[in-house]
């Protein structure tokens, strides 16, 4: 079931979603933005991505030229990365089906904005099924070639010179995701990314060892539903660093560059609303580096990246679509962050997301918003430190990393 979401300034809207409608509240970050999510909802089983696609207007980038939606210079310079590290380093991009286009539209985007080639021909891209072959492909699909797109665009704007593994799992089932997984590990990846989850479950514990490679960093999406909501698995496994979620603005501070907890309502009940994924599991066990007082057992997020929708990123794909998008979501946050961590190159140092607790002042801390209600609760609002929808903050260069 696709989400598509129209938020009108000074308006109520609607949102069909399936046979019924709610009514959308006005939004001040969101002005006139059109939203849909690119995967349908998930079978039990199954995960789903969480990209959401900008339909309506969008915004510019610092500069103010080229395609809408913030560009490889902004996040660079938002999060005081030097574009020149990350040689030797090779992300691994996991996601399900096929997109025939991405190595053709990845060098698009990639010229565009003057990162150097990135080409099977060139060794720099591989693309393999879950198996670890360059054949036989899943199948395409539309909705899982935008996710693709979204991943591969954001670890080329923070890490131009890694090298990029595309893994994808035949099907978007657990256990051809959590395979893609393993395999992207065997092909040696020095990060894996995953953009992807569900509501977490009893027995999830039985992938855990799928996402337990030690030395190599695995970013998770926390996701997109807000709070309250289920914790999301796999972000909620103790040896991953699960990816929340900020709008970014440009801003006349010091550093130049504003953010904020990710929120956009759509109502005032549950299950109304988008934005980052926070959640107490019900699962997972706290790990010992974790040390936050509301929740006694594994909380998501660790730390965040840009994942609005009004503050998105700049996308190219062209399989179903038409070129040049703008993106929002966490799937946004997680490639970013990996991005991060190959440009830091400590990987083989590193078993979870214990490093960044352990370097807390080399984050930005985001201390304004909420993605919920829970009271004053750190699970649903900005604090000062750790807090739930941006867990520690976000980079400020790579020492957290």
């Amino acid at each position: 079931m696709r989400r598509f979401r129209s938020i009108a300034a000074l308006a109520v809207a609607t949102v069909t979603m399936g046979a019924g409608s709610i009514a959308l509240a006005p939004s001040a970050t969101a002005s006139g933005l059109s939203v849909q999510a690119a995967c349908t909802a998930p079978a039990p089983g199954h995960a789903g991505c969480f990209a959401l696609k900008v339909t309506g207007s969008a915004h510019l980038s610092a500069a103010a030229t080229g395609p809408s939606g913030y560009h490889p210079a902004d996040l660079q310079a938002a999060y005081k990365l030097n574009p020149k590290k990350g040689k030797g380093q090779k992300i691994a991009i996991v996601d399900a089906f096929d997109n025939p286009n991405a190595e053709a539209d990845l060098a698009v985007y990639r010229s565009t904005f003057g990162l150097p080639a990135c080409t099977t021909a060139n060794g720099c891209f591989e693309k393999v099924n879950q198996a670890g072959t360059a054949a036989p492909l899943p199948a395409g699909n539309v909705g899982w070639s935008e996710e693709i797109s979204l991943d591969l665009d954001m670890a080329s704007a923070v890490c131009p010179n890694c090298k990029i593994l595309l893994v994808e799992s035949t099907t978007n089932s657990f256990i051809n995701l959590a395979t893609a997984v393993n395999t992207a590990a065997t092909l040696g990846a020095t990060v894996i990314s995953n953009s992807y989850g569900a509501d977490e479950f009893a027995g999830e514990t039985a992938y855990a060892s799928f996402y337990n490679h030690p030395g190599i960093p695995i970013t998770v999406s926390s996701g997109d539903s807000a709070y309250p909501a289920h914790a999301q698995f796999p972000a909620d496994m103790a040896t991953v660093t699960a990816v929340g979620g900020t709008a970014l603005h440009t801003a006349t501070n010091a550093r130049g560059w504003t953010e904020s907890v990710w929120l956009t309502k759509l109502g005032a009940t549950e299950g109304t609303s988008e934005g980052a994924g926070s959640g107490c599991s019900t699962v997972i066990a706290k790990p010992a580096w974790q040390h936050d007082t509301d929740c006694a057992m594994r909380t998501v997020s660790d730390v965040s990246a840009v994942a609005d929708p009004a503050t998105g990123v700049t996308v190219y794909d062209t399989y179903g679509v038409g070129g040049w998008l703008v993106f929002g979501g966490t799937s946004a946050s997680a490639p970013i962050v990996a991005g991060v961590y190959a440009l830091a190159g400590n990987g083989a140092t590193i078993n979870d997301a214990s490093h960044a607790y352990a370097n807390v002042k080399k984050l930005n801390d985001v201390k304004v918003g909420f993605n919920g209600t829970c009271g004053s609760s750190y699970l649903c609002t900005a604090k000062k430190g750790y807090d739930g929808p941006t867990g520690l903050g976000t980079p400020k260069g790579v020492g957290a990393f």
